[in-house]
């Protein structure tokens, strides 16, 4: 579930760099021919191919969000795309996986270490899906995709206590980290929400980014990187619009 489905305007207290390119990260949920989707945050495997191909022609790449920040600290970052897929739907593997590698991209899948193998019953409505499990985690590194944390189990971590927000932060980064047998740099915020408590926290537990839907509070910085929802409807023309608008609605990963 996204609270945020298309590129909507912000007032940013801060004006933001202009500098080099302007380099977009798009938000994926899951992948799949199921046709109930009542939040938008289902793509199916033919429209994926479709939008991975549109971005090959215009010579743009996809990759994770921790290869982008790589190329972006070395000013190599244009013609990069990040890609994102949000929750760990265990469909990333099944269907995502397949178009990533013949297309030669990489991506970010954020996972729930505290529903693995579940399903996504956060959302009240809608098909059940099932999530990531231990052995799909691992595929997924194996295949050369990033893992990062999505939280423990998809709360909005505004409303939590600071005592939940720590365990959700915290122990999914942990928890992950001994799935994969390396460090997890990277968070997402469940449903996009943040605040300065939540950007400190994250930021505190150690991660090296984390991602939102807009730019979050004034000075978050990689702790609120901006995205761009793709939903089943972006069909090329939508995509490239989206694309032009990227920097003008401030969905878009500045130079440092």
């Amino acid at each position: 579930m996204v609270a945020d489905v298309s590129i909507a305007p912000h007032t940013p207290a801060k004006r933001r760099s202009k500098r080099g390119p302007a380099v977009w990260v798009a938000m994926y949920h899951s992948v799949s021919d199921y046709p109930d989707d009542p939040y938008n945050v289902t793509v199916t495997p033919s429209q994926l191919e479709r939008q991975l191909a549109w971005m090959s022609r215009r010579g743009l790449r996809g990759v994770s969000i921790r290869e982008l920040l790589a190329a972006r600290a070395r000013g190599t970052e244009r013609g990069l795309v990040g890609l994102t897929f949000d929750d760990g739907y265990a469909d990333f593997d099944t269907m995502a996986l397949p178009v990533l590698y013949r297309h030669g991209f990489t991506a970010t899948v954020f996972a729930l270490p505290g529903r693995l193998g579940g399903e996504n019953a956060w959302e009240p409505c809608g098909p059940r899906k099932p999530l990531l499990d231990e052995d799909g985690i691992r595929r997924a590194v194996a295949a050369g995709m990033e893992v990062a944390s999505h939280g423990l189990t998809h709360l909005d971590l505004t409303k939590v206590t600071d005592e939940v927000l720590h365990a959700e932060v915290n122990d999914s980064r942990h928890a992950l980290a001994g799935i994969i047998g390396a460090d997890v740099e990277g968070f997402c915020y469940p449903y996009g929400y943040l605040d300065e408590r939540v950007a400190a926290a994250v930021q505190r537990a150690g991660y090296r980014y984390a991602c939102s839907i807009t730019p979050g509070p004034d000075g978050c910085g990689d702790f609120a990187l901006p995205r761009i929802h793709v939903g089943q409807a972006d069909h090329p023309a939508r995509l490239e619009l989206k694309r032009r608008l990227a920097r003008a609605f401030g969905r878009t990963v500045e130079a440092v």
